[in-house]
């Protein structure tokens, strides 16, 4: 055999030395090549100015002696050595290369780009798809951490304190409000009670309604990872630097709500720069000093109101929830306030022009519930559930009143009540917020 492989060695010898003395060539050029172990990576959503995880790209080059190029677009980083990162590096043409890529979003988007991996010695790039999401850049502000709330044993149905929140609002698109509710030892409040978070408004020292939920039966709010969330973007102009924040559960009992707020305060253009809002119905102390339904009382539901010349967007934000069994009921045996279903208006300038049907969002399906007797939980409520943020009701004004004065009636629907089945309430916060990207002053509101 080894004779054999000399034979052959000699012959292919004899045969390059001819072809050497011919002036012949007969050398193969075998192709170059480079291939990547995956065609795309997907990375987790990044908050912008954060990083994500890296991820491993592995490159195999074949007849290739020169460097290799590798350029990252915007928003990812490239790396030899998963430690130092940049967006374009040169490697040598090992047999197996190990890239790291990172995710570094710089705005809030979705990102779909590739990455080229090049070398002169090959016609065709190598292209890697990079997948990933931008998400807002985030401060956070914890305000009440495991504050009780009760009634009897030590506790106060209510808390009040001053917390420092975002200073500098110029850049703020959104803000966000959670709030879990945590348990004592002896479990909570077993009913489903009224309960809101409010901020105070400095220039007139009134309590402004930022949030209402209604309390689970005899759980907490753990079963959300942040708990209940409330958009409350629309008070920006009170939420900012040294803020005077209150909490309050109507509950009567000595097992206790342990709350906890904070604020996520999400980087952004914002729709207009400058919020400026107006206390128009603040009927929200509880579930039962607020506005009797179904009788005669003489609570004021009418206001002028005068709207800023300047403003470029103005709407009403409300929150009702109803309270109470009077009766006659609706069909279904749905006594009011809590169950029987309405239709209220509010009337500009005497005309119907906006409407809250106070109806069922779908209680059944909250995921806070407690399905024990006697799974009250479930039944759909006039407009609230038990577990739940009480919906915020959104009516865009526009600017053809600009620069006038309306007027403004908060009108329920007509139902009387018999005195056989105790009473029904309306508890109601209604705000005229006014945005625009010059300074602006707040609606004027005229009892």
């Amino acid at each position: 055999m080894k004779n054999l492989f000399k034979l052959l060695f000699s012959i292919i010898l004899m045969n390059c030395s001819s072809d050497k003395d011919s002036g012949n060539s007969n050398v193969i050029n075998l192709p170059a090549n480079i291939t990547a172990n995956v065609s795309s990576l997907n990375f987790e959503n990044t908050m912008v100015s954060e990083f994500s995880e890296s991820q491993v790209l592995i490159l195999e080059t074949e007849n290739i002696s020169s460097e290799l190029a590798l350029a990252a677009p915007d928003g990812f980083e490239i790396s030899s050595d998963n430690n130092s990162f940049s967006q374009s590096i040169n490697i040598s043409p090992d047999i197996s290369n190990e890239i790291y890529v990172r995710f570094v979003p710089s705005e809030a988007v979705s990102y779909y780009s590739t990455l080229v991996i090049s070398s002169s010695e090959v016609n065709n790039d190598v292209n890697v798809y990079l997948i990933g999401l931008g998400t807002p850049l985030i401060y956070n502000y914890q305000a009440f951490n495991n504050q009780p709330l009760g009634f009897q044993g030590g506790f106060s149905q209510s808390a009040a304190n001053i917390f420092n929140l975002h200073d500098d609002l110029s850049n703020i698109q959104q803000i966000k409000m959670y709030l879990q509710i945590d348990c004592p030892s002896t479990g909570c409040d077993d009913w489903d009670r009224f309960a809101n978070i409010k901020v105070k408004d400095n220039s007139s020292g009134n309590w402004f309604e930022i949030g209402r939920y209604i309390t689970p039966y005899w759980t907490g709010t753990q079963v959300l990872e942040r708990g209940l969330e409330f958009d409350v973007t629309d008070f920006k102009s009170l939420l900012s630097g040294p803020t005077e924040l209150r909490i309050y559960i109507e509950n009567w009992t000595t097992k206790a709500d342990i709350i906890s707020i904070d604020f996520d305060y999400l980087v952004g253009t914002p729709d207009y720069q400058y919020y400026a809002v107006s206390e128009v119905l603040n009927l929200h102390s509880n579930s039962i000093d607020c506005v009797p339904y179904g009788v005669s009382h003489n609570i004021d539901l009418e206001k002028s109101i005068q709207v800023p010349a300047e403003a470029e967007h103005s709407h009403f934000r409300t929150i009702i929830t109803g309270w109470g069994h009077a009766t006659p009921t609706d069909p279904g045996n749905r006594p009011c306030a809590e169950w029987c279903f309405r239709e209220h208006d509010i009337m500009i300038n005497n005309a119907s022009t906006f409407q809250h049907y106070m109806g069922p969002i779908g209680c059944p399906s909250n995921p806070i519930n407690d399905e024990q007797d006697p799974a009250n939980w479930s039944g759909n409520r006039a407009g609230w559930c038990p577990g739940m943020a009480v919906p915020v009701r959104l009516d865009n004004l526009g600017t053809s009143y600009n620069g006038s004065t309306v007027s403004f009636e908060y009108d329920f629907e007509d139902w009387t009540s018999d005195g056989n089945g105790g009473n029904a309430f309306y508890a109601i916060s209604t705000y005229l917020v006014i945005k625009s990207n010059s300074e602006i002053n707040p609606a004027v509101v005229i009892d």
